[in-house]
């Protein structure tokens, strides 16, 4: 009597979908009236087969010492049963989790913060202080994250940035930076790069110089206090940070920043806007009376 093939285990595809193998399989099956007995499985079958068993689209039938396949039809019909079963229970969850958390949101939000400073600006010296508020800021952001890095970033810098610009994006925040040309010749700044826009941050190079900047949802800005970055200014006064975003503008266009500053103040004059804010809404006005 043949005895039933031992298969190994076989992953099956998230989507619950068989691979190209298992198809080939089932579809020999069918072609041999629904059924095949277990002397006629091979060895290279054996992935396939399990696949198959596991997604449900064929069972053992050990009274005929076959097996039998199963209509695709009711296989759909039971996966998609419990793909919205698991869906409602990851809704469900979902919405529970902000209530779930709120204990530890009110404790993040009332976590002591560096202070100190004048005129909205913040000082935090030492890399570990300055990389830790760095990441509380990358947390907080909702909106997008404007960077300009001049020169080489150390590779143990780019490791930690990676995974906090990643969670980032994925939250659906923008990135933008700007580097030196010194950066295409620097294999981590490289792989970084490939690895954050392949999920959407945008990278441009400019051979100019300009400093190290980090903005925030056009909240706060980090600029460096020092020539060896170890101490960092945070600054959210509203003029100030104006002011740097002005200039970051100037650095990617190739302009002074006092050509920008014209085009701005002859934009200001010519809307009567007195603040850049005022000067977007304005102009975005216009556009829609065109």
């Amino acid at each position: 009597m043949t005895a039933e093939p031992a298969v190994t285990p076989h992953q099956v595809p998230e989507n619950g979908e068989p691979d190209e193998a298992a198809r080939q399989l089932y579809l020999a099956i069918i072609a041999e009236g629904g059924r095949i007995p277990f002397a006629d499985i091979t060895d290279d079958d054996g992935a396939a087969l399990r696949q198959l068993l596991d997604i449900g689209l064929i069972m053992v039938n050990r009274m005929d010492r076959c097996y039998t396949a199963v209509s695709p039809r009711s296989v759909s019909d039971r996966l998609g049963a419990e793909l919205r079963s698991e869906a409602t229970r990851l809704l469900v969850r979902a919405e529970n989790l902000p209530g779930a958390l709120d204990g530890l949101t009110r404790a993040y939000d009332a976590m002591p913060r560096p202070s100190g400073g004048s005129g909205g600006a913040v000082h935090v010296e030492g890399h570990v202080h300055i990389r830790q508020r760095i990441s509380q800021l990358v947390s907080d952001c909702r909106s997008e994250v404007l960077t300009a890095q001049p020169g080489q970033r150390p590779a143990d810098a780019l490791q930690v940035a990676l995974a906090q610009d990643i969670r980032l994006l994925q939250r659906g925040c923008s990135l933008r930076t700007i580097y030196q040309p010194v950066a295409l010749a620097d294999p981590p700044a490289i792989a970084y790069a490939e690895e954050v826009t392949r999920h959407g941050s945008q990278i441009r190079i400019l051979d100019e110089p300009f400093q190290r900047l980090i903005v925030f949802d056009r909240s706060v800005a980090v600029i460096s206090a020092n020539d060896d970055n170890s101490a960092a200014a945070f600054i959210s006064d509203p003029a100030a940070l104006t002011f740097l975003i002005q200039r970051a503008v100037a650095t990617r266009l190739g302009l002074s920043e006092r050509t920008v500053a014209g085009h701005i103040s002859r934009l200001r004059d010519r809307y009567g806007a007195q603040t850049l804010f005022q000067l977007g809404w304005l102009m975005r006005g216009a556009r829609d009376d065109r």
